[in-house]
C-alpha cells in the first residue's frame, strides 16, 4: 500500500512542479520542471538515505563508536525480525531522531548526540523502535520523496519571483495573475501533501514501535522529554524535512499555525501510548 502512496505522491508533486514551471516559463518552463522532477524522483528513490544524512552532517557509526545506540537497534531488529539497518549519529545537541532509506534492506536510523544524553536505555529503545517501525512500514521512502520534491517546489517558486517577469509571452501562460497564484498556491499544496503522508504515519509508528520494544510507556516518556526541549530549542532544519523527525524540530506551533503541523500533538500520541500500555 505504501508503494502506491509513494507513486501517487511522486505524481502529485511532479504535477505541482510542472504547474509552477509552466507559470514561470511557459512550455519550456514546464518541460524543464518535468525533467527536473524526473531527476529528483529517481534521485530520492535511489539515494534518499545519502541525501538526508548529508543534509544534517550525520555519520554512520559502528558499535565501537556508539555502543549503546547500536546494541539497542540490534536487539530491536532481532525482536522485530528485520534486517539490521545502518545506524547514524547526528552532531546536534537537541534530542531528536529520524529514519530514512528506500526499503528495510537500505535503511538508516539516525539519532542526535543530545538524544543519547537525555534518555535512559528503555526510552532510547522506545524511540529507536518507533523509527524501525517507519522502516518496517516503508514510511521512510514516502517521507524522503516528500521532503525532496517539496523542497524543489519551494525553490522553483522562489526562482519564479526573480525570473517570472523575464519569460517569453509567446510561449503562453504569461498572465501575471496566474504566475502569482502558482507561486503562492503550489508551495502551500506541497505542504498539504507532506502533511497528508506524515500525521497518520506517526500514530502507526508509535503503535508498532510500542509492540517492538514492548514498553509503550517508555516511548511516551521519551516523547514528553523531547517535546519539552523542542519547545525552547528548535533545530535549524530545512522545513521540507521537518516531518521526518520523531518530534517536530521547529519548535512549538500555536494559533492558526497548528493547522499546518506535520506531526500530531504529542499529548494525543502519549494518550494513545498509555491506552496501548493498559491493553498490554
Amino acid at each position: 500500500m505504501n508503494t502506491v502512496k509513494t507513486f501517487l505522491l511522486m505524481a502529485g508533486m511532479t504535477f505541482l512542479l510542472m504547474f509552477i514551471g509552466e507559470a514561470v516559463g511557459g512550455q519550456s518552463g514546464m518541460m524543464f520542471a518535468l525533467v527536473a522532477a524526473g531527476v529528483m524522483n529517481v534521485g530520492s528513490w535511489w539515494f534518499s538515505d545519502r541525501i538526508v544524512l548529508a543534509m544534517y552532517g550525520a555519520r554512520v557509526v559502528t558499535e565501537d563508536e556508539a555502543p549503546e545506540l547500536v546494541s539497542v537497534v540490534r536487539e530491536l531488529t532481532q525482536r522485530a525480525g528485520m534486517p539490521m539497518p545502518r545506524v547514524a549519529l547526528i552532531p546536534e545537541e537537541v534530542p531528536n531522531a529520524f529514519a530514512t532509506g528506500r526499503n528495510p534492506e537500505h535503511a538508516v536510523v539516525a539519532a542526535t548526540a543530545g538524544l543519547l544524553r537525555i534518555l535512559d536505555r528503555d526510552e532510547l529503545a522506545g524511540v529507536m523502535a518507533h523509527e524501525l517501525a517507519h522502516v518496517k512500514n516503508r514510511d521512510t521512502l514516502i517521507s524522503t520523496v516528500a521532503a525532496t520534491l517539496a523542497g524543489a517546489i519551494a525553490m522553483i517558486a522562489r526562482m519564479g519571483l526573480w525570473f517570472g517577469g523575464s519569460r517569453d509571452d509567446d510561449e503562453g501562460g504569461g498572465n501575471p495573475v496566474v504566475l502569482l497564484g502558482a507561486l503562492i498556491v503550489a508551495p502551500f499544496a506541497a505542504m498539504l501533501l507532506q502533511m497528508a503522508v506524515s500525521r497518520s504515519r506517526e500514530y502507526g509508528a508509535d503503535a508498532m514501535g510500542a509492540q517492538i520494544s514492548g514498553q509503550p510507556l517508555a516511548l511516551a516518556r521519551a516523547l514528553n522529554k523531547l517535546e519539552r526541549i523542542a519547545q525552547g530549542h528548535p533545530i535549524d532544519v530545512n522545513p521540507a524535512t521537518s516531518h521526518m523527525f520523531i518530534i517536530n524540530p521547529l519548535g512549538s506551533l500555536g494559533g492558526v499555525t497548528k493547522l499546518f503541523r506535520t506531526h500530531p500533538s504529542t499529548e494525543e500520541r502519549v494518550e494513545r501510548l498509555k491506552a496501548i500500555a493498559a491493553a498490554m
